[in-house]
């Protein structure tokens, strides 16, 4: 793995949190990620199951993860399965997990080959009444395609038919949304990555450039800093593709005069950073886009005031989007008649301003959780708010990513630049160094 090797203690404690959570005489069965099938004999590059990865640390595919607290034979308790390795795969892929290795990550001390799964699962189900099973249940989730844990769901139940069945997801959404603090100073790092792309960027962008130079200075910085790669797709977007939410064919040339709405972050050890930045091609905000950018940055900042325990998602967003209309209202956007008129169904700050300001983060970047229930000490949120001017070309996004304690925010991104007056600053000392 690029990334540094993780305390086993963060999936020691994490097992042992989960197992709380389960009823007595239970088994509970984790898989990891298929690998995907991309167009002839190749696959698309492997990412862990994060719940798997949130257990155990392994990040391999073909991995099976039991936990059966309660089981009558000690190693059967904490049973991890790994991809058993030979010549053949040595020459053709490269290292594989030893069981000493598989042992070392994940702090699990019965580790045995996945070939032996099937011939070891009778044992375990026999002496066991509920079994938990692991389905991705994110709210914002939704495919046609298959995939392993559903699969294996399918063929236990038509196999084991009276025993009594559970979701996993359920606890796993409550565990996974508080992150300890090892798991901080990993979305501590991917943060501190991300921001020295930025930077780079800043250095980089000028009048001509192609929004996919952007995005090759993004993931250059990335990898010679240990990240796995993109969080997410990144979007570079210059001039009118801002206004287009998920945007991400950056291959459009970037013109004086535009500015260029930027969402992107690293990944690092399968933890996400989530960064967003707009910034002005030439290096100079005009008056117009700079009023735009401050008002978005008002909000931004005092909508990060409210993510403090006990708020709720819906709350919050609802006072956001109050913030929002004043700001938009003050921008000769809307008008303050009309919004005392509006629809609160319907609310007029939406033509502008379409989308929420926050969502939960961590190994994925729309991480699970509820949201809801009350926002707790120890759960990372984005914090994103936007102006979305189609008639002008403009879209304006600046977001940060904020752990929430018991001492108020604290924003895992507080030195990245955000000014609009220190971006202009850094990108005119650039241009002068290189003589432009």
């Amino acid at each position: 793995m690029k990334y540094h090797t993780i305390d086993n203690k963060l999936f020691i404690e994490n097992r042992k949190n989960f197992v709380k959570q389960l009823s007595t005489h239970s088994i509970a069965f984790f898989n990891s990620n298929d690998e995907m099938p991309r167009n002839g004999d190749g696959n698309f590059p492997f990412r862990q199951q994060s719940d798997l990865f949130w257990m155990s640390g392994i990040d391999q595919e073909q991995t099976i993860l039991v936990i059966a607290p309660n089981h009558p034979l000690p190693e059967y308790r904490e049973a991890l399965f790994v991809r058993k390795t030979n010549e053949h795969i040595a020459v053709w892929e490269g290292h594989k997990y030893t069981k000493e290795e598989a042992r070392n990550v994940s702090g699990i001390q019965h580790v045995y080959w996945v070939e032996d799964f099937a011939t070891m699962l009778p044992l375990m189900m026999h002496h066991s009444q509920k079994v938990y099973l692991n389905l991705n249940e994110n709210d914002r989730f939704s495919t046609e395609v298959p995939y392993r844990d559903e699969r294996f769901t399918a063929d236990l139940k038509s196999k084991y038919p009276n025993h009594e069945y559970e979701r996993s997801a359920l606890i796993m959404a409550r565990l996974r949304a508080i992150k300890s603090d090892i798991e901080v100073e990993l979305m501590q790092t991917a943060a501190n990555i991300t921001e020295k792309a930025f930077r780079r960027v800043l250095n980089f962008t000028r009048p001509g450039v192609m929004e996919y130079e952007i995005e090759a200075e993004i993931i250059h910085e990335f990898t010679r800093n240990r990240a796995t790669g993109h969080a997410y797709y990144p979007i570079i977007a210059s001039g009118a593709s801002a206004c287009i939410l998920h945007y991400n064919e950056n291959n459009r040339e970037c013109k004086e005069g535009d500015v260029i709405l930027m969402d992107f972050g690293a990944e690092y050890a399968n933890y996400a950073a989530d960064l967003s930045r707009s910034i002005p091609v030439s290096g100079k905000f005009s008056k117009r886009q700079k009023d735009v950018y401050n008002a978005v940055l008002r909000v931004m900042r005092a909508a990060t005031k409210m993510l403090v325990p006990g708020n709720t998602i819906v709350k919050y967003h609802e006072e956001v989007g109050k913030l929002m209309e004043e700001e938009l209202i003050g921008l000769g956007l809307l008008n303050a008649s009309e919004v005392k008129k509006q629809d609160p169904k319907q609310p007029l700050y939406k033509k502008y301003f379409m989308h929420g300001t926050s969502h939960f983060l961590g190994l994925d970047v729309h991480d699970i959780g509820n949201r809801y229930e009350p926002m707790q000490a120890g759960m990372v949120f984005t914090c994103e708010p936007g102006i979305y001017i189609q008639e002008e070309n403009l879209g304006i996004r600046i977001e940060n990513d904020i752990l929430i304690t018991e001492k108020g925010p604290f924003d895992l991104m507080a030195s990245i630049p955000v000014e609009a007056d220190e971006i202009e600053e850094l990108m005119a000392k650039q241009k002068a160094a290189a003589g432009v």
